[in-house]
């Protein structure tokens, strides 16, 4: 069985550690654990590792967040990977920094890669996990906000949030949604 696992987030050395990039954060810390590495792949960067007896496909983008559905469409089908088996990683703002919200299905919340993924998809029933970063910005500053660097103290959160988004992912793919939502929701 294939698991497509989506890190949303911006390529370029000045998106690198912004709040915007945890999808790719998580990749990259889920990749460093695993002793596994990227290769740069037609629409993004991907790595392969098994768990058990699932395979999993860890894709970066290259597509820039709000064109994301074009490499995910591209790798379900080149993969012929059904929709229930792609989680997509992001962040998400409305939740506090480090929550852990996953969803079998969704709207967008006015987040471009998540909405850009269902017109691709043609459906918003896609499975993801929504990262909390926080929001502590002033009216009207949320673009620099999102596409700011983590602060300090969440730096030296973010290692044992990274590791639970981690085992997350392996639940997801493990035991299903539904457990993996059961267990790390509200965590």
């Amino acid at each position: 069985m294939k698991y497509l696992i989506v890190g949303l987030g911006n390529i370029g050395d000045e998106y690198r550690n912004t709040r915007h990039n945890i999808g790719f954060k998580i990749l990259d810390a889920f990749a460093e654990v695993s002793n596994i590495s990227f290769t740069t792949e037609r629409y993004g960067d991907v790595a392969r590792i098994r768990v058990k007896n699932k395979q999993l496909i860890l894709l970066k983008p290259s597509t820039y967040m709000n064109l994301s559905g074009n490499a995910v469409r591209y790798w379900k089908e080149k993969e012929n990977i059904p929709t229930d088996h792609i989680f997509i990683l992001v962040d998400d703002i409305a939740l506090p920094f480090g929550s852990i919200r996953i969803k079998g299905r969704g709207s967008d919340a006015g987040h471009n890669g998540l909405k850009n993924i269902a017109q691709q998809l043609g459906t918003d029933a896609y499975p993801r996990l929504r990262f909390g970063i926080g929001n502590d910005f002033p009216r009207g500053c949320q673009v620099d906000y999102v596409l700011g660097n983590f602060t300090l103290d969440e730096r030296q959160k973010l290692l044992i949030r990274l590791e639970t988004a981690i085992e997350a992912i392996k639940t997801f793919c493990l035991a299903g949604i539904n457990i993996a939502m059961n267990t790390y929701n509200n965590k």
